[in-house]
């Protein structure tokens, strides 16, 4: 399988404080690649550099590389707005504009350039069934987004970002706000998405990393302990920390 991702010694400060340290790690197209450790281990640091998010933060130091598709994204050449619409995010809670449902998946190609009606109703109506999120809302999508519950408001997340046609899918935590049957949509349609997309996703959640990726990274104090396929790091970890941590010692 063709890398879609790779990271190279990557280092990250934040001022002095160095978060990431050294980190190498290949990410395959069409695959899920969980991140899991203990709050604080780096996580949420690594995945915002995979699409820039950390340009919008003063005094960060970023020395390493990342390539997708083998061009290096912290080239002075890449243009940032369309590196973030091939690497959309999915946040810790959902996040709709305060515009109807319609409105918030058709926000994307407006700002792109799309102008007519008739192909912004087939993105829309395309991004929903994307998400399995159609079904619940074509008959109310010029209703307010604000009155989705808290799983359809995630699920319109993402289709706001396949709105924009992405090539990786980056998400923090997209489950942690959710109640179990909100979760386990989430889950299966990860499992849907795949087929499509690269998936990047941290969670604290060890039976939901197990269930729904190809592989596994174990982050601790900024540094990649290690990352195997998902049965296999969950089986037979090579690193007495990982171990440590999936059996519930610490974290």
């Amino acid at each position: 399988m063709r890398d879609k991702i790779v990271v190279e010694n990557l280092d990250l400060f934040y001022g002095d404080n160095q978060a990431l340290k050294n980190i190498s790690l290949k990410m395959p197209e069409r695959s899920v690649t969980a991140l899991i450790g203990p709050s604080g281990c780096g996580k949420s640091t690594f995945i915002r550099s995979l699409n820039r998010m950390h340009d919008l933060l003063p005094n960060v130091k970023i020395l390493g590389k990342i390539r997708i598709d083998d061009q290096d994204i912290y080239n002075d050449a890449t243009d940032i707005s369309l590196l973030r619409k091939r690497v959309g995010m999915v946040f810790q809670s959902p996040n709709p504009f305060p515009k109807s449902i319609y409105e918030n998946v058709a926000y994307g190609p407006r700002i792109h350039g799309e102008t007519s009606k008739a192909h912004l109703d087939e993105i829309v109506e395309v991004s929903l069934k994307g998400s399995v999120l159609w079904n619940e809302v074509k008959d109310r999508l010029h209703k307010s987004a604000m009155g989705l519950s808290g799983g359809q408001q995630q699920r319109l997340c993402i289709a706001r970002l396949l709105a924009v046609e992405p090539e990786v899918l980056l998400m923090d935590e997209p489950t942690s706000a959710l109640d179990p049957i909100s979760t386990m949509k989430i889950e299966e349609l990860i499992g849907q998405l795949k087929l499509k997309y690269t998936i990047v996703i941290v969670t604290h959640n060890m039976h939901q990393a197990s269930r729904i990726s190809d592989q596994t990274a174990f982050f601790l104090s900024g540094e990649l302990v290690e990352t195997d396929e998902t049965g296999v790091l969950f089986t037979r970890p090579a690193d007495q920390r990982t171990e440590d941590y999936i059996s519930g010692r610490f974290g």
